[in-house]
């Protein structure tokens, strides 16, 4: 059951953005209703570069792979796969969709050629940035596709006279240059605003070739995407912005200046913060942004999700917890799981959880409550400006759905894994580090002359060894015949500890 995302502007959901900056940092919140949905955030030493064209040189083509590793300034060489170098324009009309075949690799780049790719994926981890030949450039109605002759709508462009309305216009703006993809954000745009994106992606267009062609260093940026406050703006739909606010001065001079030329008919709702108490406590954001960090969400009725992220999916488990209801067993549940929808939806957006998503509902009996249970979903994810989509409910009473990846998840960006659980989540007990602990000094006593012992242990530890463990000590002192003196080490987590021998 296929989802697109829609975005909040159809739904007719007003929406404001708060934007908080400093010399290290950028944030920006999506409030609607007065409760925040989505948080993005731009630091200048990982700033993202999806969307940055270069030119890069190959510096490795690897046949068993299909792929090519691309040096485009960057710590990390990029990674250019063999479908990505054939045009393969992501059209949003499948019967229109190009076909393309994937050719060998070596047959379409060399080792030390000088290529133009553009980034689709940031690097994350040990990998490199991913790319692609295939060049587009985002405006706010249009995309931009140098090389095609194609016009492309947006299937969340609905009306199917608006969608042969906006063809018929943009049709008449490809040239040999390129052709475009229709946004969503056009829908209802006049001729004029319309003309008016194609001649500015054509003049950045121009730019970048000319970049390009200019003599100098063969590995150069030739296009970077606007700053993140700038994106938002430009990506969101017409009409949706009730206030936009920011506490910058520069931000603000940036984004006046960006929406003059492209979008003027937001110009009345930016405004210079200037309160005495900090923008992202307006709406409790801060707070919002430290509880969609926690694996526990509350719901009003008394019931909470549990939610889990891994490398491989994400799951959700709802709970009717306090929640006991006021006729049967079965309305409870049912009532539990319809709240969860929207709490679901809402959370995705802000943790921005993407891939594979499992959610565990509460089983329900009768047929009706399931599928207006996962109606109450669809409508949920509606809101939502990244597409998606839903499975049926398994007879497990499990939905599996996807959603796509656009950035790295709040948790990500904010959080490191724990170096004591190792990303686990997990700590072995006090008890279970001791018993590990007196196997330790019996290996050593057993392979080497040692007088005495010194351990080096968590405080936690020590307290067990020198309570309730302590009979299990001296034991151990008396088979052994040598005696094992305790420390406690307070930078030591608890699962670690260290054997001496004196």
């Amino acid at each position: 059951m296929p989802h697109a995302g829609r975005s909040s502007t159809l739904s007719g959901v007003s929406a404001e953005l708060l934007i908080n900056s400093s010399p290290t940092e950028i944030r920006v919140a999506l409030v609607e209703h007065g409760m925040l949905q989505e948080v993005h955030i731009e630091r200048s030493t990982k700033r993202g570069i999806v969307g940055n064209i270069y030119r890069g040189k190959v510096t490795r083509v690897l046949p068993g792979m299909q792929a090519a590793f691309v040096d485009i300034g960057h710590e990390r060489a990029a990674f250019l796969h063999a479908s990505d170098i054939v045009p393969h324009t992501e059209c949003v009309d499948v019967s229109e969709a190009k076909q393309f075949r994937s050719e060998d690799i070596a047959s379409l780049v060399r080792q030390g050629q000088d290529i133009m790719v553009q980034v689709v994926k940031d690097p994350l981890g040990t990998k490199g940035a991913r790319l692609t030949t295939d060049i587009t450039l985002p405006s706010r109605y249009l995309v931009f596709m140098p090389g095609s002759s194609h016009v492309g709508v947006s299937q969340r462009v609905e009306d199917p006279a608006e969608r042969d309305r906006l063809k018929d216009i943009v049709g008449q703006f490809v040239d040999r240059d390129g052709g475009f993809i229709i946004r969503t954000a056009a829908e209802n745009a006049s001729e004029e605003e319309l003309a008016h994106d194609a001649a500015f992606l054509r003049r950045v267009w121009r730019k970048v070739l000319e970049r390009r062609r200019r003599p100098g260093k063969t590995v150069q940026r030739l296009y970077e995407e606007p700053s993140l406050p700038l994106r938002i703006v430009r990506d969101m739909a017409a009409g949706t912005l009730d206030k936009v606010q920011t506490d910058s001065q520069m931000v603000f001079e940036a984004l006046s200046e960006f929406i003059s030329e492209f979008m003027p008919e937001v110009a009345p709702v930016v405004e210079l913060y200037r309160g005495t108490v900090p923008i992202f406590d307006l709406f409790d954001v801060e707070n919002e942004i430290q509880r969609a960090l926690q694996r526990k969400v509350e719901l009003k009725s008394g019931g909470y999700l549990i939610i889990d992220q891994t490398e491989a999916m994400t799951t959700i488990d709802i709970n009717t917890g306090a929640f006991v209801g006021h006729r049967n067993l079965e309305e409870t549940i049912f009532n539990t799981n319809q709240e969860a929808t929207q709490a679901i939806a809402r959370q995705l957006r802000l943790r921005n959880l993407g891939g594979i998503i499992i959610i565990d509902f509460i089983d329900m009996m009768t047929e009706e409550h399931k599928q207006r249970v996962l109606h109450s979903l669809e409508l949920a994810l509606a809101q939502d400006r990244v597409k998606s989509s839903i499975s049926g409910i398994s007879q497990l009473g499990l939905v599996e759905m996807t959603r796509k990846r656009t950035r790295e998840s709040l948790e990500h960006v904010l959080c490191s894994e724990c170096p004591s659980c190792r990303g686990t989540g997990q700590l072995k007990t006090a008890e279970t580090v001791c018993y590990e602990l007196y196997r330790e000094i019996i290996r050593v006593d057993r392979a080497y002359d040692v007088d005495e012992f010194v351990v080096y242990v968590a405080p936690s530890v020590q307290t067990l060894l020198e309570g309730d463990e302590a009979h299990s000590l001296a034991e151990l002192e008396l088979f052994m015949g040598k005696r094992v003196k305790v420390k406690p080490e307070p930078l030591y987590a608890q699962d670690k500890f260290d054997v001496v021998m004196m």
